[in-house]
């Protein structure tokens, strides 16, 4: 069995698809376990290769692999937790970072400004592996009841630090309705509160807001199948990626160096204000650099997308 460690959220198995991948490619006729959170199912179902789930919701403990563990590969993080969780299931060989707090120098050393895809992809070449970073495609879901065309305005965040105020989300669904786009309103059950209230605010009707309504894999369906997303830098984001879906990333706290859309990909623009705005600061709430992201920055970049997206069509026909 090859047992793989991810035990965090959306995003974060996204970014671990090419090492995901080479790990399957590099093994083929071996068993390949993830460890994540059982919630990320649907996912995972997408990424491919995979046999199966270990539910794994953080770093506390692990269930029961079911068999001998021949190679434990660390994609969760940096040590010493993660590799002391993988210890636990005495595998032959453990791939992960340097760490001499959990007894493991035998690993590359970790890079904190590297881009989070470019960095599992290098565990594993140190290893022997070979990993292709730029194989993020995930595979499309089967046709459901999401609706297809519409345009996904995505306001939450798990961090608060990473949410643009919902008066300028509001702003920007109600220019892009007007420009004809059938925008929809995303978010968790949390969330919903704040989608309800961009709704409201933009004048689009109780229908548009899909916040609480919608599972993962319904999730990824209405992203593989719409016209364009707008996120902050979260899960939605590298789903929007993962099917090269038009999309308007705004970041914040983290530059999109390290988590943002691959720059080849030209259907995907970031909005950063840069360095001079990403210094400590005191307090909650939107971070500096997310607050400095003005609508008509968003609009603009959705106006350059969509003229790529436009230009991809020409040269096709």
């Amino acid at each position: 069995m090859i047992l793989a460690l991810r035990a965090l959220g959306v995003g974060d198995l996204a970014t671990a698809v090419p090492a995901l991948r080479a790990l399957r490619a590099a093994y083929p006729d071996r068993e390949l376990v993830l460890a994540a959170p059982a919630w990320l199912g649907p996912l995972v179902e997408l990424v491919g290769g995979i046999d199966r789930l270990l539910p794994t919701d953080g770093l506390d403990r692990l269930g029961a692999t079911e068999g001998p563990v021949e190679v434990a590969v660390n994609l969760h993080g940096r040590g010493p937790r993660s590799h002391r969780l993988l210890a636990t299931t005495g595998p032959d060989r453990l791939f992960a970072f340097a760490d001499a707090r959990a007894d493991h120098a035998g690993g590359p050393a970790w890079d904190e400004q590297e881009h989070e895809v470019a960095r599992w992809c290098r565990l594993l070449r140190w290893y022997g592996i070979p990993a292709d970073p730029t194989d993020l495609d995930l595979a499309r879901p089967l046709p459901g009841t999401m609706p297809t065309g519409v345009t996904v305005l995505h306001p939450g965040s798990k961090m608060a630090a990473k949410r643009w105020p919902s008066g300028r989300y509001a702003a920007v669904a109600r220019e892009l309705t007007g420009r004809g786009h059938r925008v929809v309103l995303t978010g968790s059950t949390g969330e919903r509160a704040t989608a309800v209230r961009v709704a409201e605010d933009a004048g689009l009707p109780a229908d548009a807001v899909l916040a609480g309504r919608t599972d993962l894999g319904q999730l990824a369906a209405l992203v593989a199948g719409a016209r364009l997303v707008v996120s902050g830098d979260t899960g939605v984001a590298h789903l929007a990626t993962g099917y090269r879906t038009p999309s308007v990333v705004i970041f914040g706290p983290v530059p999109p160096a390290r988590w943002g859309p691959p720059p080849e990909r030209r259907r995907h623009r970031v909005l950063w204000a840069g360095p001079e705005e990403c210094r400590p600061r005191d307090g909650v709430g939107a971070h500096p650099a997310v607050v400095a992201v003005e609508v008509d920055a968003v609009l603009a970049a959705v106006e350059e997308v969509e003229r790529v997206v436009r230009a991809d069509r020409a040269v096709a026909a």
